[in-house]
């Protein structure tokens, strides 16, 4: 499934799917089928349009951002945290033996933070390699060395560095909770990720209070044509349509009581 995943994803993201149809409308032509080229030239500029050109990637990823609102302010107590893996560059930590963080570094932030802030709570790490080759250091085994360099206390951290999709991060989190016996752990993970992993959570019975991170808008996006920034734009329709087409796989295939969980 891990690889399944990984082959349809490199398909069916934006950019991907663009050169596809290029493609596909070249071959066309090459036979003579002039009008279905022009009709997958014309759908393969449409998708580029909409992809870099305009609002639409923010718009579909601050709908699922808005679903579970992080609180106000922090808890009174933290007896645990679940910090899940996608903070770390895991080629360029690996091959350069430090830690690099991506675009989802507010995960590995706030485990630090909260960290120092609750000195008594456990802090258990998921995620593995998650790359096709499975040759890179996961986040788990990155976060030692990271919360070690934040000041924090490695023997809080428990790592689970096997998973590599989220579903294998509830199922191997599930196996560490009964054994360690963890009370309701705070959920970290990033914000439009948050409806998705809550979903899966809930089905193994495990209970979670979300806590969310790593906002990719600003919560007042509105559909429109943007011109000014189609790289951020091309990011964020790829970022969206991703955790979208996640949340209906896994509803159809059962995984998630509905299409976006709520609270």
């Amino acid at each position: 499934m891990f690889l399944l995943s990984k082959i349809a994803w490199l398909a069916v993201q934006p950019l991907s799917l663009v050169f596809g149809l290029l493609v596909l409308g070249i071959a066309a032509l090459a036979f003579k089928f002039r009008m279905l080229a022009c009709v997958l030239h014309g759908i393969a500029a449409l998708v580029l349009f909409v992809t870099i050109f305009t609002t639409t990637g923010a718009v579909a990823l601050q709908r699922l951002e808005g679903v579970f609102p992080k609180p106000a302010s922090d808890p009174d107590e933290v007896a645990c945290m679940i910090v899940l893996g996608g903070a770390v560059d895991t080629e360029v930590t690996t091959v350069r033996s430090e830690i690099e963080l991506n675009q989802a570094a507010d995960r590995f932030v706030e485990m630090a933070r909260l960290a120092r802030l609750f000195p008594d709570a456990k802090i258990l790490v998921s995620g593995g390699d998650g790359s096709l080759s499975g040759t890179y250091e996961g986040d788990a085994d990155s976060s030692a060395r990271f919360l070690a360099n934040m000041g924090v206390d490695t023997s809080r951290l428990v790592r689970e560095n096997t998973s590599r999709t989220t579903q294998e991060n509830v199922a191997n989190v599930q196996a560490l909770m009964q054994e360690f016996r963890f009370s309701p752990c705070l959920l970290i993970t990033s914000a439009f990720h948050m409806p998705r992993s809550i979903g899966l959570f809930r089905a193994a019975g495990i209970d979670v209070i979300p806590w969310p991170i790593d906002y990719r808008t600003s919560g007042r996006a509105q559909l429109g044509f943007d011109f000014t920034q189609p790289t951020s734009n091309a990011q964020l329709t790829a970022t969206a349509v991703r955790e979208w087409l996640g949340l209906a796989a896994y509803r159809i295939l059962g995984r998630i009581d509905r299409i976006v969980p709520q609270p």
